[in-house]
């Protein structure tokens, strides 16, 4: 399976980074395929390095911009004129996407998947590993949309909820992903 991961570029305290290690160890040894934003930087690189030690294939997708952080040993690395086609490309290339803690452009790009799924552009699943709580918040404002009728699909239609690395390959074996 192809696994597109968003994650944060920026170095994180082991609370994050832990867990991030853990889901790119499962992954690299179910065989999966991680295709991710390319970069050797942070929470990204901790993600690529233990998906290649555990014996996955990598699949990059960098923004000419950051191409200079571009991960050195990746399988395939396909550059993109811009942030928006990268995100096109990383969809293209999931069968599954997985949303790990991260910023602002982790926060665009869960969103703008949610929106594609929400309007029936794509069915992937969408899990998201709240760690630490991380999402908590996100996931509050989600469920108040749901609520308060903003939203076409229930809510469990568009995304999972993890708290573990290994519950978020449990959701994608329920899926049939």
């Amino acid at each position: 399976m192809n696994i597109c991961v968003f994650c944060s570029a920026y170095s994180l305290d082991d609370r994050y980074t832990a867990p991030a290690a853990e889901f790119a160890r499962l992954l690299g040894e179910a065989g999966h395929t991680l295709v991710w934003g390319g970069s050797n930087a942070g929470l990204m690189g901790v993600l690529a390095d233990g998906v290649r030690a555990a014996g996955g294939r990598l699949v990059g997708v960098l923004v000419e911009l950051l191409a200079h952080k571009g991960y050195q040993g990746a399988d395939e690395l396909v550059m993109t004129r811009d942030i928006a086609e990268r995100k096109a490309q990383l969809l293209m290339r999931a069968d599954a996407i997985v949303v790990l803690v991260g910023g602002l452009g982790t926060l665009d790009e869960v969103t703008e998947v949610l929106e594609l799924k929400k309007h029936g552009l794509h069915d992937k699943p969408v899990v998201l590993l709240d760690t630490e709580g991380f999402y908590d918040g996100l996931r509050a404002q989600l469920e108040r949309m749901e609520t308060e009728g903003f939203l076409p699909r229930p809510l469990g239609e568009l995304v999972h909820f993890a708290t573990t690395p290994a519950e978020v390959f449990e959701h994608l074996a329920k899926t049939g992903s």
